[in-house]
Order: C-alpha cells, then sequence, then structure tokens
C-alpha cells in the first residue's frame, strides 16, 4: 500500500495563506497539512509516499525532505509543470505509473482529519473504498449515494443536488483506497478517453462519476461517522478547521470569541447561547420553510409595517412600539439620542454598558446582595440620575422584580422625572403565578418615563432572524431614536414571522412553559452536587457558584470532553475573579447531556 497526495495547485481562494505557499503547507491549529498528512500514512504502516506538486513546489519537496528524511516512508515527488493550466485530473494522470502497481490511498491536500482515517482504510478488506461523511448544510462539493450494501451508485456534481432528499446524500471526504488493479484496468483507462475529449482542466472525481455507474465497477463508501474532518478551500474554511482541531484552552477562546455561528459545528452543544428549543414548532417552522422562495426575492416593508406587525403581538399602541434587527440595534440606537447620566445593574448584558457612549455611567453592584435584587438600591439611584437600566430576569443571575416591584420602581422614577428601562426580554419564561409585562398601554401611558425592550429572537427561539422591539408612550424618544435606524432594519423573514405569529401564540406559550418546568428539574439536579450552587431563575438560563472549582477550566474540559460549550464568567465584571458559569435550558435529552457532564467534572 502507497499514499499518493495531489499537491500542485494554486490555493488562489486562500488568498495571503498560499502567496508563497502550496495549501498542504498551511497551519491548521499549530501543525501544517503535509505534517498531519504523513503522521496519519506513518501511523497507518504504509512505506512510500507520492507527492504531484507543482505550484510553489520546490519549497514543499525541501521541507519533506528537511523534516522527514529519519522516518521509514519512502517519498516520490512528480513534477505537474502545467499546474496553473491544469487540474487534479491531470496530477493524478502523471501517477500512472506507480497507482497501476500498488494499491493506493488518494488524499488531496487540503484536507484535515482523525489521522485513524488513513488506517481505517488501509485495514478495511473492501477493495476500492471512497471515505465518505453525512451530508450537512455547511458542506460543498460532490456527494454520492449508496446501496444498501454501501457501494456508491451516483457521483452527484452540486449543481445537480436534490435538496429535497439531501437526508440521503453522502459527501466526498476526498480520500480513496483504490486497487492496483482497479485502476490499470478501469480508471486510468476511462481517465485518458476524458483527458483526450475534455482537456486537462478536469477534476478526477468527474471520471469517478461515469465509472460508478458501470455494473462491474464498485467503489464501496466507508462512512467515517462523527469522526472530524474538514475540506479548506479559502479563509473561513481555515478558519472552522481551526477551531475543528485545535484542543483545550485554545478551542475554547476561538469558539467564544466566535459570538455564535455555531451552525458550522453541528456535533457541538452551546449551552451559552439562550434560544428557546421548543419554538417554533414544526408546523410554524413549516409555514416558513414553505414560503421561503417568496420571501427570498422579496423586499420587507418598512419600518411602519414592523411596528403594525409588533402592535397585533403585543397589543400596544402602534406609535408606542418601534421594531429593530434585535434589541441590540435599538439599544445602540437609543445610546445614539440618550444623554446624561445613568445608572446600570451590573453585572448584565453588556450593551447596556458599551452602546449608551454619551453618557456617565453609574454602576449599581449586584454582587454585594449575592446577585439578587435590592429595590431600594435601584430606587435611591433614580435620585441622581437621568435614567435606570434594569434587566429583568437578569442576566446572567435570572433574578427578576415582581410585577408590585417593577411598578414600585416606576412610581418612584417618575416621582424624580427620571427614566426607567425596562429588559423583560426572559420575562416569559418565569412560572405562570409570577409572570407578567409592562408592555400594556395602560401602564405606558401611566409611566411616559418607561422604556421596555423586548428580545424577540431569545424567547421565541428565532435568534438567526434578529428581532427585537421596544416600547414607550413617549413618541418624540422613540422619533429620535428611529432616524438612527434604517427604513429596511428587518428582513422578509424576519416580516413573515411577525404577521404569522399570532397562529401560534397558544403554542408559544406551552413552549415557555416547558422551560419554566425543565429550569426547576435542572436547578435541584445541580444543587445535589456538592460544592455547587444553581441559583434561583426565572429565565431560560441557571448562573452556578462553582466554589473552589475554577470556572474557566471547567468550560474548557467541558467542550474537550463532552463538544459542550458553556458561558464562563469569572472574567465578566462585577464577578471579581468567582467561579461562576450561566448554562442554557434546552430540551430534556440536551440538558440531560449537560447534567452528566457536570456531574462527572465536579463530582
Amino acid at each position: 500500500m502507497q499514499a499518493l497526495m495531489l499537491a500542485a495547485g494554486m490555493g488562489k481562494r486562500l488568498g495571503k495563506y498560499t502567496d508563497n505557499n502550496t495549501k498542504c503547507m498551511v497551519q491548521v491549529a499549530g501543525r501544517k497539512l503535509v505534517d498531519r498528512a504523513i503522521d496519519a500514512v506513518l501511523k497507518a504502516g504504509i512505506k512510500k509516499m507520492i507527492f504531484v506538486v507543482g505550484y510553489k513546489g520546490k519549497a514543499l519537496i525541501d521541507y519533506i525532505n528537511q523534516n522527514f528524511s529519519q522516518t521509514d516512508l519512502e517519498f516520490i515527488f512528480i513534477d505537474n509543470k502545467d499546474y496553473a493550466t491544469s487540474n487534479n485530473i491531470y496530477s493524478f494522470y502523471l501517477a500512472k505509473d506507480y497507482i497501476v502497481k500498488e494499491d493506493t490511498i488518494l488524499m488531496e491536500s487540503d484536507l484535515i482529519y482523525d489521522d485513524a482515517l488513513i488506517k481505517n482504510l488501509v485495514d478495511l478488506k473492501k477493495k476500492n473504498v471512497a471515505a465518505i461523511a453525512r451530508y450537512k448544510s455547511w458542506m460543498d462539493g460532490t456527494v454520492v449515494t449508496c446501496d444498501k450494501s454501501g457501494n456508491i451508485t451516483q457521483f452527484i456534481d452540486k449543481k445537480d443536488m436534490n435538496f429535497d432528499i439531501a437526508g440521503d446524500y453522502y459527501k466526498t471526504v476526498n480520500v480513496y483506497k483504490l486497487s492496483k488493479e482497479f485502476c490499470k484496468n478501469v480508471y486510468i483507462p476511462f481517465l485518458e478517453a476524458y483527458m483526450k475529449a475534455y482537456g486537462l482542466n478536469s477534476y478526477y472525481e468527474t471520471t469517478l462519476k461515469v465509472v460508478a455507474h458501470l455494473s462491474k465497477t464498485q467503489i464501496y463508501g466507508y462512512e467515517i461517522g462523527d469522526m472530524p474532518w474538514y475540506e479548506i478551500d479559502d479563509a473561513q474554511d481555515l478558519d472552522i478547521a481551526n477551531v475543528l482541531f485545535s484542543k483545550g484552552k485554545e478551542k475554547y477562546d476561538l469558539v467564544v470569541s466566535k459570538f455564535g455561528g455555531y451552525w458550522r459545528y453541528d456535533t457541538m452543544l452551546d449551552f451559552c447561547y439562550l434560544v428557546n428549543p421548543y419554538f417554533p414548532t414544526k408546523e410554524f417552522t413549516q409555514k416558513l420553510q414553505r414560503e421561503f422562495p417568496v420571501l427570498l426575492g422579496a423586499y420587507p416593508s418598512g419600518l411602519n409595517m414592523q411596528n403594525m406587525n409588533a402592535e397585533r403581538i403585543f397589543g400596544v399602541e402602534q406609535d408606542y412600539i418601534l421594531v429593530g434587527n434585535g434589541a441590540s440595534e435599538l439599544i445602540n440606537a437609543m445610546g445614539e439620542v440618550i444623554k446624561g447620566k445613568i445608572a446600570v445593574g451590573v453585572p448584565t448584558f453588556n450593551e447596556y454598558v458599551r452602546c449608551f457612549r454619551n453618557c456617565e455611567i453609574h454602576y449599581i453592584d449586584n454582587s454585594e446582595w449575592d446577585y439578587s435584587v435590592n429595590l431600594e438600591e435601584y430606587k435611591k439611584a433614580c435620585d441622581d440620575v437621568d435614567m435606570l437600566c434594569v434587566v429583568s430576569p437578569d442576566n446572567p443571575s435570572g433574578v427578576m422584580l415582581t410585577k408590585e416591584q417593577a411598578i414600585e420602581l416606576a412610581d418612584y422614577a417618575a416621582s424624580k422625572n427620571t427614566r426607567l428601562l425596562l429588559d423583560e426580554s426572559f420575562i416569559d419564561f418565569a412560572e405562570t403565578d409570577k409572570k407578567y409585562t409592562m408592555l400594556e398601554n395602560d401602564i405606558l401611558e401611566k409611566y411616559k418615563n418607561l422604556i421596555v425592550v423586548k428580545s424577540i429572537g431569545k424567547s421565541y427561539g428565532v435568534a438567526g432572524l434578529r428581532l427585537g422591539v421596544i416600547s414607550t408612550a413617549d413618541t418624540e424618544l422613540l422619533k429620535e431614536v428611529r432616524k438612527n435606524m434604517q427604513i429596511w432594519n428587518i428582513n422578509s423573514f424576519a416580516e413573515y414571522y411577525l404577521q404569522t405569529y399570532n397562529l401560534y401564540a397558544s403554542d408559544y406559550i406551552s413552549a415557555c412553559d416547558k422551560i419554566a418546568k425543565e429550569r426547576a428539574r435542572m436547578i435541584s439536579a445541580i444543587n445535589e452536587i456538592k460544592g455547587v450552587r444553581a441559583y434561583e431563575s426565572q429565565a431560560n438560563f441557571i448562573m452556578i457558584s462553582l466554589g473552589n472549582r475554577s470556572s474557566y477550566e471547567f468550560c474548557v474540559n467541558c467542550l474537550e470532553k463532552y463538544n459542550i460549550l458553556i458561558k464562563d464568567l469569572s472574567s465578566k465584571n462585577y464577578f471579581y475573579g468567582k467561579n461562576f458559569i450561566r448554562v442554557a435550558v434546552k430540551d430534556v435529552n440536551e440538558n440531560n447531556a449537560l447534567l452528566k457532564a457536570i456531574k462527572e467534572e465536579l463530582e
């Protein structure tokens, strides 16, 4: 058995990373791709490795000779002088004299994969094998279908894919095991005929597509399961691969620095970001999907229509509400308008600290009261500031003002001519007998100093749509805030969601009640672990003190061992290095996986 790497390409899409290197010299998680490939070949017991080189070929040859001359591998280099005008079909053809004499592991130069993949292919008793993975939405390129025996029946170009049956597809990993008999009697003759007819600027998989239809040809699809791999075509692919193959603290820090986009890491359980797993329902989602072709090509309505949709949902006057591209857009827009001195209870959602850049900010340190609500301190702050910001339930503590407390605070703030900004983004997750809203016309009209902020994405399960509202009877303030927003600030999908939501409003209430039930179960289970304290919460998350156990190390270990992402709070302001984490409340199965990981780590 020998290995063959096709490494002649220029890798133009990788930009600066291949200005002076061929693709396999690019580093991923601190190691070059070629280093990883050679290590995998050595571990598989292979004794010969062939490289077809071209672009920056001498640098690659020199590197391999300098760094791997002491290994048991024999290296053979073939020069594709036409690398700039040909493609990998020709690079493969140039190695024909070798691959017709010995079985070959074929690999492309822009791949990263688990070392075990090569050995698994070598050990597999099947003669001709393609490594394949279940198709996922982030994948690009050729896919295949397989019969019940696992043999590949079709190679399908991405332009010919039918996404209605995407669940039946497998993505080629672009690592193959090919027998010398297959190459000599079938594949090379087809390759030669194809190049004679169509030229050199094509891909070797194009001929595999034809060969797969021959009745005597059987290429087995070896499904790699959860084994990590990635194809690196551009800078974003490189960034994703760095996350997938980094370890420990480096991996955790990289993931956290992304602030989302975790659909790319589909096996990771995200307990960091806060989204309702029970809503929208399957029926609501299907309704949104049916309208996708129309909405994709349609302009959304302007702000007036969005405000009308919000009026229907929340029951407040259209003139009292403003829809934003997430609550963050609205907070930023208010930050351009509101001036003076502001009091903020901390620790809290960082936008209330970051966005009021024209204001002097006074911090109310809730850690002094074990991160609970101190109503008298909030009222006292109203004596000296122009606006008080309160998040209820608070993030990250989950502590909530009662309705009586919220009204009392609004009354006191009004008596001091102080604005009260009340963020109730998580209030729908509160227990039934504690749940309320200040989004009512009577309340807003009575307290014109009151501004209510509500994130729709978090509690309504549509974080990707980016929706939020602010509401106040101070219409002059809303007009000023609106001046800092675009007329088309939300997209057509978000507008259709707002328009359709009321049909499923009762399902939303049920979904929030499920979260409240799960939250109570999780708090009880966590508090049974010695040395750990889960704080009482009315939100879809729980703040947990780990005592003397390093919260950062704990979060790193959870990602490394269990592929679970958790929010570390130790570096957040006003935790003073204490070991706190915040975990989202998700569905039963995911919560059980989290609880199991917490117990194993801490007990």
